[in-house]
């Protein structure tokens, strides 16, 4: 089946258009890398051909405890998104579309699999407020807060553009961010998989045992 190439940049936009209050597209005016998407087919995942590399984070987990991101998820398939535990929508939805798919898992893949929430919004969203929402989702996803410059890098190296948070029109608190869900292999810790806002706990029950593998979903 022929296949089509895309600047990664460009469907990060187009992932985000819909969302007004949680996200915003990459605003760096250049490709950051090419992805392959199959004409015709109707997966979920984008298959990155230039993988992502694993973000240099350093930041606080729900603990209180440094948590260094590419020490920590060495060699294990993990999944990053940014987000914020004030967000109405997609943050939530997102979250627990990926917990509902994790439960399907055999115990030994739960295990291997590492879940890492990156919040948009570290003034508001401490250690313990991360704690307590991720609590209601799955406990074992690992919840990061930090110095906003810091997460606001980590997440643009990988395409997705995150804005302090700002004051809406009717004087509520929001933070415009990217939706992106990257997968990183275990095999290469590169980021080789991304998913937008509207992959459904369908679509991660079925990828999830092949991202553990290594293998393309």
């Amino acid at each position: 089946m022929r296949k089509k190439l895309f600047a990664a940049s460009a469907l990060l936009v187009a992932a985000t258009l819909t969302l007004s209050a949680c996200a915003s597209g990459d605003d760096s005016g250049q490709s950051v890398a090419d992805v392959s998407v199959e004409t015709g087919t109707d997966k979920a995942a984008t298959i990155l051909d230039q993988p992502f590399e694993k973000p240099d984070l350093v930041l606080t987990d729900t603990q209180g405890k440094q948590y260094d991101l590419r020490k920590e998820t060495k060699g294990r398939p993990t999944l990053v998104y940014f987000g914020y535990t004030n967000c109405p929508d997609v943050c939530p939805l997102t979250m627990s579309n990926i917990a509902v798919a994790k439960k399907q898992l055999s115990e030994a893949d739960q295990d291997k699999l590492r879940i890492v929430f990156v919040t948009t919004d570290p003034k508001r969203d401490t250690p313990a407020e991360l704690g307590k929402w991720l609590k209601g989702i799955d406990p074992q996803v690992v919840g990061l807060t930090g110095d906003f410059a810091t997460i606001q890098a980590g997440a643009r190296t990988l395409g997705i553009s995150i804005e302090p948070t700002s004051k809406d029109k009717n004087g509520k608190t929001i933070s415009m961010h990217g939706t992106q869900v990257i997968a990183f292999s275990p095999k290469t810790d590169g980021g080789y998989v991304l998913y937008g806002e509207d992959a459904t706990v369908d679509d991660y029950t079925k990828d999830l045992p092949k991202i553990i593998k290594g293998q393309n979903p």
